[in-house]
């Protein structure tokens, strides 16, 4: 990958509220991730399945052994010098789309926080609990401040669920999705190549369409942040 100016993609980011790098994983690599993800006993209880969509929540916690294999050379140096060095694991998750899927995703922010308890907090709220699992609503800041790692094991193109962006969304708070002027917003679509990432802000108001050209695709989700939460709360996955 020629990574010899993040800062061009940090730019981007900032201004736009996502960008795309390609080539951050070898084919090789790549290969590797995908062998583990075939060989996994899937009945567990943060795994989800159907037709249209396999997950698996929690996922470097689920399958620690892939930790190695997703933190490359360059994707370390994509934390540090985009990110921060300071910046933590906060959320993963695994998302198959098959083939036949007819998964869609209308546009939406992603506004909630994985934590390890409910407490009430100034701030903090609504709440929601799956299966153990407490998300909320943080302040404006911390979601603001999180940045989400998209690696793409497969092209993924408008024809297959790519990520649809509204670009400078991010920056504009708490943007409810039926309050799109289409008359003064763009969209993209964030096409990746297989071995490539997207980055995105939490903020920016993204959703995906059905896939109509038979083709998987298949993306691994971590968010990052570099605040600790207040009082005794936690992040859920924190993982350095």
């Amino acid at each position: 990958m020629s990574l010899k100016n993040l800062e061009i993609y940090k730019s981007h980011i900032l201004e736009y509220g996502f960008t795309v790098i390609n080539t951050v994983f070898s084919e090789e690599e790549v290969g590797e991730i995908i062998n583990v993800l075939n060989n996994i006993d899937t009945s567990r209880e943060n795994f989800r399945k159907s037709e249209d969509l396999f997950a698996i929540r929690q996922f470097l916690k689920e399958l620690p052994e892939i930790k190695d294999l997703i933190f490359n050379d360059n994707i370390k140096r994509v934390i540090k010098e985009i990110f921060g060095g300071k910046y933590f694991v906060v959320k993963s998750i695994y998302f198959d789309k098959p083939e036949t899927s007819n998964w869609y995703v209308a546009y939406h922010q992603d506004l909630t926080i994985s934590v390890d308890k409910k407490l009430e907090l100034q701030g903090f709220g609504p709440w929601t609990t799956k299966q153990n699992q407490f998300a909320v609503q943080p302040p404006l800041n911390i979601l603001e401040n999180i940045y989400t790692l998209r690696i793409h094991l497969d092209d993924t193109d408008e024809n297959n669920g790519a990520l649809k962006v509204v670009p400078k969304s991010h920056a504009k708070g708490i943007y409810r999705p039926e309050t799109i002027d289409w008359n003064v917003e763009t969209e993209e679509i964030g096409n990746v190549e297989k071995g490539g990432i997207m980055i995105m802000k939490p903020l920016t108001l993204h959703g995906s369409n059905r896939t109509t050209n038979g083709r998987k695709r298949r993306v691994i989700h971590i968010e990052f942040s570099d605040i600790e939460l207040p009082e005794v709360l936690q992040w859920s996955e924190r993982m350095n």
